[in-house]
């Protein structure tokens, strides 16, 4: 006779079956789901069934349970950051199995989200929206910024989302209003204080560490005049933009990128220069010299990896758009090498990444 190991529950517990093995948790927002393999003793009688309970505490597996298959169980109504573990039991007309052993641990989350400040044709927004990253789909809204925005410069941490500067609908046109938002909930942007000086910058440039906003130039007082000023922000407080330091050249319409230690500036409007520079973000001063672009631009978009920082299109001098395509090893120093052309030129364009490489 074989030795079965369930029956816990039932008058026949020899005849109930083993438990399931390999229990896989997988996150979800405010759910999981458990995958798990059925037990190859059934037991006297077959498998009419199985339980899937949740606990916070690996003891209490009464809180949160769902009946279900081999192919996936979804508990749903969960607590978004709070670690569960999961057990399963077989169920047969005998009784019911002892417990599977305890799952991982796993930690129900908001997925990824990208957020989507103001904007505008001919008019300037005010709006947020969001996407799931990891889906596809529309656009959702997610509330209003505290004031229109077009052209704004935008970063986050893995928490916060935060937009500055860009222009206004109505005159004046021209604004230095930080906002912020938190990524995993929605609801209307809250100030987070003021950059210092009136400033504008169509394709405002910014980037930023884990924990520091960063952002280059811009042109301020009526659109008329270039700026040189470097500012920062600590993305997980409030509070005025403080001053970092000075990039050598007053400029606007930079393209920007960095690592979780470097912030890198490219380009910019005052003659379409090539010149990289860089700052050491955790701490304050003067831009260093990097190397140079390929090509003198602006108008263009940056983008990174960890390691790696890529600065795509934009426009040259005699206002003639760029398909140039350049990169750069963050962590050191020296010009840009030819990455490879866009499909077309363009200039305005917007870059995101994640750890392995640009889209646009």
């Amino acid at each position: 006779m074989p030795r079965r190991t369930g029956g816990f529950i039932g008058h026949r517990g020899l005849q109930a079956p083993d438990p399931p093995t390999n229990i896989t948790p997988t996150q979800g927002d405010e759910q999981v789901s458990i995958g798990f393999t059925a037990p190859v003793d059934v037991g006297d009688d077959a498998i009419t069934g199985y339980l899937v309970q949740l606990s916070t505490d690996g003891t209490d597996y009464g809180s949160y349970s769902s009946a279900g298959s081999p192919s996936g169980v979804v508990i749903g109504s969960l607590t978004n950051g709070t670690a569960y573990t999961a057990k399963v039991w077989a169920i047969n007309d005998y009784g019911t199995s002892a417990p599977s052993e305890a799952s991982a641990s796993v930690t129900p989350v908001v997925p990824p989200r990208g957020i989507i400040f103001g904007g505008g044709n001919t008019s300037a927004l005010n709006i947020i929206e969001y996407i799931t990253i990891s889906s596809t789909g529309q656009s959702a809204d997610f509330g209003d910024l505290t004031t229109t925005k077009k052209g704004a410069g935008a970063y986050s941490s893995t928490t916060r989302a935060v937009c500055h500067a860009g222009q206004k609908e109505a005159s004046p046109y021209y604004q230095n209003i930080i906002d912020y938002v938190t990524i995993a909930s929605t609801g209307n942007a809250t100030n987070f204080g003021n950059l210092v000086g009136v400033r504008d910058n169509i394709n405002d440039a910014g980037c930023a560490s884990p924990t520091r906003g960063i952002f280059f130039g811009g042109y301020e007082t009526g659109g008329n005049n270039a700026i040189n000023v470097i500012q920062y922000i600590t993305i997980g407080s409030t509070g005025n933009a403080s001053d970092f330091g000075d990039m050598s050249a007053s400029l606007f319409s930079v393209m920007a990128c960095s690592s979780e230690t470097r912030g890198v500036k490219a380009g910019g409007i005052s003659g379409y220069i090539n010149n990289i520079e860089y700052v050491t973000i955790a701490s304050t001063g003067d831009s260093s010299d990097f190397g140079d672009l390929t090509a003198g631009r602006a108008q263009g978009g940056g983008t990174s990896s960890s390691t790696r920082g890529v600065f795509a299109g934009g426009e040259t001098a005699n206002n003639t758009r760029s398909n140039i395509i350049d990169y750069i090893t963050i962590a050191s120093a020296g010009n840009a090498t030819d990455f490879g052309d866009l499909t077309a030129t363009r200039l305005y364009n917007s870059m995101t990444s994640s750890d392995h490489g640009g889209v646009q």
